[in-house]
């Protein structure tokens, strides 16, 4: 199971307060190939998994754990080269996607991983984006997509749609949300159970170091899923994406990497 969870406040009272909190896991992919999180496109904007020929040396501030940019997921499967799953961008593009349980997978379709990438490259806002892609959600398996714009005049903004639920996307109310494989908050016991622990860790965070929250995070997702992210963007813009990854399908050997940089205003 895939999991999101994810709480944003566009304007919080305290300064000390964070506009999002997000921790996700991947899991449903062991056997396809790809790579660690890095930074890729134009001045390398965009933060997500990424595939040897968009790679180039980063600019902005990183510093990794026992990372190898060789080795740095866009999905790497034959034929849809070029995805991915969870990424964000210094423009304050975020987008998060997780597929849809399903009895049968169809062959002849798109790779829904090139949903995320899509958004992160485009200059759409995030609800124009997902408007059009609910106009071709018919041609891709079951998929639940979050497109988020966080460094707008507007304050942040939450997008979600799903092409096995309603017809249009829907902009997010601030709140807390959980999402797996089913559509955005279906009540499946993991989730929910996920959701509480989650939601304990995020009212606390404004008590905790940056690095105690994001071990707390990870704790709450420390099921030996093949991937968990933590992505915090606090009052000022500023973004820390930490990624944990389990190397060679092995629960005693994981890569922790983590990156900071501030939102373009």
């Amino acid at each position: 199971m895939c999991i999101i969870f994810f709480k944003f406040d566009p304007r919080p009272v305290s300064k000390n307060a964070y506009r999002l909190i997000l921790a996700a896991n991947r899991d449903e992919f062991y056997h396809r190939p790809s790579k660690l999180a890095d930074f890729w496109g134009n001045n390398n904007e965009i933060l997500s998994g990424v595939c040897m020929c968009m790679h180039s040396h980063t600019t902005v501030h990183v510093w990794r754990s026992k990372a190898n940019l060789q080795d740095s997921g866009l999905d790497m499967e034959e034929g849809k080269e070029g995805g991915t799953w969870l990424g964000i961008s210094t423009r304050g593009k975020l987008g998060a996607l997780t597929n849809y349980l399903q009895p049968r997978q169809e062959t002849d379709t798109r790779g829904r991983g090139e949903l995320v990438t899509h958004f992160l490259t485009s200059d759409m806002d995030s609800l124009s984006y997902l408007k059009t892609v609910s106009a071709e959600g018919h041609l891709y398996n079951g998929f639940n997509l979050i497109a988020a714009d966080l460094s707008t005049a507007k304050g942040d903004i939450v997008c979600y749609y799903g092409n096995r639920g309603e017809p249009e996307p829907i902009v997010l109310t601030p709140g807390t949300y959980g999402l797996s494989n089913a559509l955005l908050e279906t009540p499946w016991r993991k989730l929910c159970f996920g959701k509480q622990l989650f939601t304990e860790v995020a009212e606390q965070s404004q008590a905790l170091p940056k690095d105690a929250l994001v071990a707390q995070l990870l704790n709450v997702l420390n099921n030996e899923e093949a991937t968990n992210t933590i992505i915090l963007l606090d009052a000022d813009g500023h973004v820390t994406f930490t990624e944990r990854s389990m190397l060679d399908k092995d629960p005693s050997h994981w890569e922790t990497s983590t990156y900071e940089f501030t939102l373009q205003s």
